[in-house]
């Protein structure tokens, strides 16, 4: 596997041991339908984050969730009404980033909420 997916998915680790941690429940790590991925679906309280995570190894080239383009948006939310619509569920749902970068061996960890919203 190629390093840049390993990074990935190593962040992808780190977001959902924090967003546990956070007192949210992980209902689903990497959901797809049609062209879009969900990194992390999590629920807490009557709230669905939909989570996208970013993360890179060094901030030169700017932040983690600078990297999270208009069409990935419009893909997840594509996603996520059809995930709500097969799992029948009452909620609202809430675009989240989880921004991760490497600072020497620590993981620095930085939750968006409604992060779709802020750009």
């Amino acid at each position: 596997m190629a390093e840049h997916n390993d990074l990935g998915k190593e962040g992808e680790k780190q977001a959902a041991d924090f967003l546990a941690k956070a007192g949210y429940t992980i209902l689903q790590k990497n959901y797809v339908y049609d062209k879009a991925e969900i990194d992390i679906l999590a629920q807490k309280g009557g709230i669905l984050a939909v989570v996208e995570v970013k993360t890179r190894t060094t901030l030169d080239y700017g932040l983690p969730q600078d990297f999270v383009k208009p069409k990935k948006m419009q893909l997840m939310v594509k996603a996520v009404n059809e995930y709500i619509i097969q799992n029948d569920l009452d909620v609202e749902a809430r675009f989240d980033i989880v921004a991760i970068h490497k600072s020497g061996s620590s993981w620095i960890i930085e939750h968006l909420e409604d992060a779709f919203y802020h750009f």
